[in-house]
């Protein structure tokens, strides 16, 4: 008896026939434009992370749980002196205490956070509102869920951007499962007020609409203005995910560490979901956190630090044919450049890269469909003298 040997398949020739989940998803604009301003050498304003240091305190604290031997898993919702410290700080913050054991959470990151919410309410036909522009993950997460993303798009003015509040009520249908909104918002450096919390109570009483309230940048509200957490509505709080980011707080971006409060049985729905994409988080980490949570300085004393950072940013920024839109909170500054340059958004990004050595993302890359609007957003939290070095740049335009 002969035997047959069988050739391996070509290198071309794929062993399944793959549809993708995502098919519209490529490469991000963020991605992007960081590989185009390290090539030309730009000042990197673009993605949004910090170019200094954490807290020392903070990294001692981590290393001590490590050495500690807090290096195996933890529970699975979290380790109970961070989630305890969490509910401290919104209890003190925002006047609503949640249960430590049964409605705090903790994640690994925002965007899992974010993921996992949708993941565990959103069915196959599900709508979701979205407020434009948005943060990138967002749709992506509502598609993985067999939702259908809804949109409506904040109008942008003299005074910045808003929520069209009308426009939203009358998106609702009975299909709409969730409503997604961010504040303070990225990328507008929108922030919204009570009156928007009360349009958006009024939307959804009286309905099974849950909200997902993405608070990551929860510290960064400026010129005396407080961050009107959906926590400080009970009517809200009671159906509503909210998910924020140690990481955005204590500039430490790539540790990836977050949460989301939510009531016991949202909270219950999330963790099932929870427990299979990411199972828990990073144990000395959590420990860390935990005990560094016991000062509440850093997180207070945060919008005085970025404020001065935007007012030295806007400041430069006045001597430049960019009209500044308001930056009212996050670490972001919008810019209207219609005086300097009639490129669309994300050609005028590359310029301003590779020909200026300052790197911005095009706002447009935060719509699902082409909108141009003249716009480009800058990150400014960045050292004194990275911000210096990118605004002698842009003073020649």
């Amino acid at each position: 008896m002969t035997m047959q040997t069988l050739s391996p398949p070509a290198p071309d020739q794929p062993l399944i026939s793959l549809q993708s989940r995502l098919p519209n998803v490529g490469t991000t604009i963020f991605t992007v434009m960081s590989a185009l301003a390290s090539e030309k050498g730009a000042v990197n304003l673009g993605q949004g992370f910090p170019d200094f240091d954490c807290d020392p305190a903070l990294v001692d604290a981590v290393t001590s749980s490590m050495k500690e031997g807090f290096n195996q898993y933890p529970p699975m919702t979290g380790v109970p002196a961070l989630r305890e410290a969490i509910a401290a700080k919104i209890g003190a913050l925002y006047g609503r205490r949640y249960d430590p054991a049964s409605e705090i959470t903790i994640t690994a990151g925002a965007t899992q956070a974010l993921l996992t919410a949708i993941l565990c309410t959103v069915h196959p036909g599900d709508e979701v509102l979205i407020i434009e522009p948005v943060y990138d993950s967002y749709v992506p997460s509502i598609e993985l869920a067999g939702g259908k993303p809804v949109f409506v798009q904040m109008e942008v003015g003299a005074e910045g951007y808003s929520i069209p509040w009308a426009k939203v009520a009358a998106a609702v249908t009975p299909k709409t499962r969730l409503l997604m909104i961010n504040s303070p918002h990225n990328p507008t450096g929108t922030v919204l007020k009570p009156s928007d919390m009360q349009a958006l109570a009024d939307i959804v009483r009286g309905t099974e609409i849950l909200i997902v309230s993405d608070e990551v940048y929860e510290h960064m509200v400026y010129d005396g203005a407080r961050h009107e957490s959906v926590c400080r509505y009970p009517e809200l709080a009671a159906r509503s995910f909210v998910v924020s980011s140690f990481g955005k707080t204590y500039h430490v971006t790539g540790w990836k560490i977050g949460f989301v409060a939510a009531p016991a049985a949202l909270s219950a729905e999330f963790r099932k979901v929870h427990q299979f994409n990411v199972f828990t988080v990073n144990t000395p980490v959590q420990h860390g956190m935990a005990r560094h949570m016991a000062n509440p300085a850093p997180y207070l004393d945060l919008p005085a630090f970025y404020q001065r950072k935007r007012d030295l940013f806007r400041d430069g920024l006045k001597a430049t044919r960019f009209r500044l839109l308001p930056s009212e909170g996050t670490y972001f500054q919008c810019v209207d450049y219609s005086a300097i340059s009639t490129l669309p958004e994300a050609d005028f990004a590359k310029w301003l890269t590779a020909e200026i050595g300052v790197a911005a993302i095009p706002v447009s890359a935060f719509y699902n469909e082409p909108r141009e609007s003249g716009i480009v957003r800058f990150c400014f939290a960045k050292k004194d003298e990275t911000l210096q070095t990118a605004l002698q740049r842009l003073a020649s335009l």
